[in-house]
């Protein structure tokens, strides 16, 4: 620790902090750009000048370190003078639009020439102009003449995104802001750079000119749209959401979200909203009132009873539904007398290990790991701020291991990976056990076997390092072979003295487990067992379900489908007899308990629209209906009481149990095998109606079928052909794209799509021919 002061305030700092953060300590602030707290030091706006005795002139405080002994003057009227000549050149090439700028009313250089500029300008010459880029459906980049050059965006890819996708051109006054010649800015986490650009050379695409900052409501909220339960602030106008934004909070998602939480809403206000219950009467869906439907839907409910147990009534609800919701769906259920309800939608393998799968730590722990295995997981575009905890943990100390087969890039150095068809992780995982079975001379799990050089080096490098975890993804919870690739990720973990982990979906994975809202079942049980009656809670079952056509096949078989959904979507409207329209997060005050346990509130920003209601009240009410003891709840609170009240501010979750490893190798096939990621925006029902998501070049990829670089040239294919799928006797044809890094003998043909949602499960074999 060194003693300094700073305006005669002393302040004692550790040795090597700079005199910006040196100042922030006291609460002393200093006008900035190009300076940003999660990047590096840049130094080149300088707006940040201050005086420093002894010092010839001023001096950076972000790029300078403190010394014992050192006097440091931010209000001097050398350092006054230095900002404001400083802010001069600033504003020399600035345009005067602030009147129709979108960061008008938020904009840092705005703020400050406010302290430091002059109510007039010495420059007689023209002003610079710089042309406008089009860098993709997300991002704005109409005025970058505004840009001040402060490089935030361009370090923000480089170091916390992973990819450098913009980069500075030229010098002086000629310098300029840009993304490379003909590419656009793709990365998951793009919509960052919106926040960080200190003025209006970055704006958002889907918000311009739609509303001023302090026209808009501001509303705390999470996000549901995986499990980390991202913090957002939902900004409203005129009672509709018209932007998100990251609130910030260093133990779960820092000052970032995701693309995905960023640009959701516009699916809140989609045209397959549904604002009034809806019946199917001689195959016509007719509108009708609340009572008439939820007289309908106990009518049902209770015939299918009378008739079939209520054993025979399943339950499918998706985990972006909050904890209240799910919570008294259970309920309702089970006190009804049925016990199948599910919220782990894809996990189809239900040899389900006793205890709770989470994370396994707290988020922010990520960042001091070691060693980390991954196993079978599309980690940057699954989970994208845990990818970026872990690739800044990579930067230090972290060797990063992916078990896969190898079909994305997660733009973090220090990985290794062994490939492998989806069919053969099993193999890998068991050859990994008995190579850290022979290192650490214990008895193997898995008896003995061959083991590659490459997975002795795995193993080796997983019993070496203090800090590790071993993380089992969603692609290896949705596997076939699921409960034994747990089994062996465990007794790996247990074996290497690593903490096992589980990077479910939705803000609810957790929470549906903490309240209950899963069975022994497993969907692929319930959706075999001949229900006659299913209650769907958030879902559209041909694409949020492991196998589309049993999805379809066994709601078609039941007497009734009760859809409880904020959309009418079209399998729903052929599917279900009765669509009782409720609200998405940002239309209702929700919990949500995310992937380490931290019990989350989220407010209702915004009315809900026409006739819709939150489910809860809806799932009250029908308890009521069918005479079921105390449903008697008045508010939201109360029902969050009644669930987790006793739990405090943070789940303390039983360890994950292991299952006894009884694992068989998989003879390895000639036949090409089908790996069925989610993609990024298509995980639920309001991402998917997002108009700007669509736009993306992940949800364009993710229409397209991915093969292997050896397939691609044997066919003699091209990008964008168009190849015929067959799996089973399901046909589908689709655009081929080249995956340069997948595996042989395995095709990525996501899940969630219009066209995957005409075949079958997310793993199985599949046939490929031109067309």
């Amino acid at each position: 620790m060194v003693q300094i002061e700073i305006d005669g305030k002393p302040v004692e700092v550790k040795e090597g902090t700079t005199v910006i953060n040196a100042a922030h300590q006291i609460g002393t602030y200093i006008p900035h750009f190009c300076y940003h707290k999660k990047l590096s030091i840049a130094a080149n706006c300088r707006m940040c000048l201050v005086e420093i005795e002894k010092a010839p002139k001023p001096m950076p405080a972000c790029a300078t370190p403190v010394n014992a002994g050192m006097k440091v003057f931010t209000k001097s009227t050398k350092a006054i003078e230095a900002q404001k000549s400083v802010m001069e050149f600033l504003l020399i090439n600035h345009p005067l639009d602030c009147p129709i700028c979108d960061q008008g009313g938020e904009c840092q250089l705005q703020d400050l020439t406010v302290g430091y500029g002059k109510s007039n300008s010495r420059y007689q010459e023209e002003k610079r102009v710089v042309f406008h880029k089009n860098v993709g459906p997300l991002i704005s980049m109409e005025e970058m003449s505004r840009c001040i050059h402060c490089t935030r965006c361009v370090r923000f890819g480089q170091e916390i995104a992973g990819v450098m996708e913009l980069g500075m051109l030229n010098r002086g006054e000629h310098s300029e802001i840009t993304a490379f010649v003909g590419q656009t800015v793709d990365s998951e986490l793009s919509g960052n750079m919106i926040d960080i650009c200190p003025v209006g050379a970055l704006t958002s695409k889907p918000f311009r000119y739609a509303a001023r900052t302090w026209e808009l409501g501001r509303k705390k909220s999470v996000s549901p749209h995986d499990s980390l339960g991202t913090n957002i602030i939902v900004q409203t106008k005129a009672d509709e959401v018209k932007r998100v934004v990251p609130l910030e909070n260093e133990q779960v998602n820092e000052c970032w979200i995701s693309d995905k939480d960023r640009f959701a809403y516009e699916g809140l206000r989609s045209d397959d909203r549904i604002t009034m219950p809806m019946v199917k009467q001689n195959n016509e869906w007719i509108e009708c009132d609340w009572q008439d439907a939820l007289e309908y839907v106990q009518s049902g409910l209770q015939g299918v009873k009378a008739d079939h147990g209520a054993d025979s009534i399943a339950t499918l609800a998706h985990p972006i539904s909050s904890v209240e919701e799910l919570y008294l769906l259970q309920k309702l259920m089970k006190d009804f007398g049925s016990t199948k309800i599910e919220t782990r939608l894809r996990q189809v393998d239900n040899q389900i290990a006793p205890g709770t799968n989470w994370l396994g730590m707290p988020v922010e722990k990520l960042e001091t790991l070691d060693r980390c295995l991954v196993i079978g997981s599309f980690l940057r575009k699954d989970h994208p701020l845990l990818a970026a905890r872990l690739r800044k943990a990579a930067k230090s100390r972290l060797q990063l291991l992916r078990i896969d087969s190898g079909s994305d890039s997660w733009l973090i150095d220090k990985t290794q990976g062994i490939k492998a068809a989806p069919s053969t992780w099993l193999n890998v995982l068991m050859e990994l056990a008995a190579a850290i079975a022979h290192e650490k001379g214990i008895a193997s799990p898995c008896g003995q076997m061959e083991i590659a050089d490459t997975t002795r080096g795995f193993a080796q490098k997983l019993i070496s390092g203090e800090n590790k975890a071993v993380l089992i993804g969603n692609t290896a919870l949705a596997h076939p072979n699921y409960s034994q690739i747990d089994a062996i990720a465990t007794w790996i973990a247990n074996a290497v003295n690593a903490t096992i982990g589980f990077l479910g979906d939705g803000a609810n994975f957790v929470g549906a487990q903490v309240v209950g809202a899963v069975s022994q079942f497993g969907v692929q049980e319930i959706l075999n067992s001949n229900a006659k009656a299913f209650v769907l809670l958030n879902m559209e079952p041909t694409v949020d379900l492991p196998d589309p056509i049993l999805a379809k096949l066994a709601l078609q078989n039941a007497q009734t489908v009760i859809a409880l959904s904020a959309y009418a979507s079209e399998d729903l409207l052929e599917l279900a007899d009765v669509i009782l329209p409720i609200t998405p997060f940002a239309e209702q005050a929700g919990t949500y308990i995310n992937i380490a346990g931290d019990i989350q509130t989220s407010q209702a920003s915004v009315r809900p629209l026409g006739q819709a209601r939150p489910a809860w009240k809806v799932l009250r009410v029908l308890g009521g209906l069918l005479d079921l003891p105390n449903f008697n709840f008045n508010t939201v609170d109360e029902v969050k009481s009644s669930a987790i009240g006793h739990l405090g501010e943070k789940v303390t979750m039983p360890l994950h149990e292991s299952i006894a490893v009884n694992a068989q190798l998989t003879p390895v096939t000639d036949a090409y095998e089908r790996l069925a990621d989610v993609p990024i925006h298509f995980t639920d029902a309001i991402v998917r109606r997002s108009s700007a998501l669509k736009l993306t070049v992940d949800s364009k990829k993710a229409l397209k079928v991915g093969v292997p670089r050896k397939l691609f040239e044997e066919m003699n294919l091209k990008e964008g052909d168009a190849v015929r799928i067959s799996q089973g006797e399901s046909q589908v044809v689709m655009p081929v794209t080249l995956e340069s890094e997948l595996v042989d003998g395995v095709i990525r043909l996501s899940a969630a799509t219009p066209a995957s949602a005409l075949l079958g499960s997310m793993f199985g074999q599949l046939t490929l021919e031109r067309v």
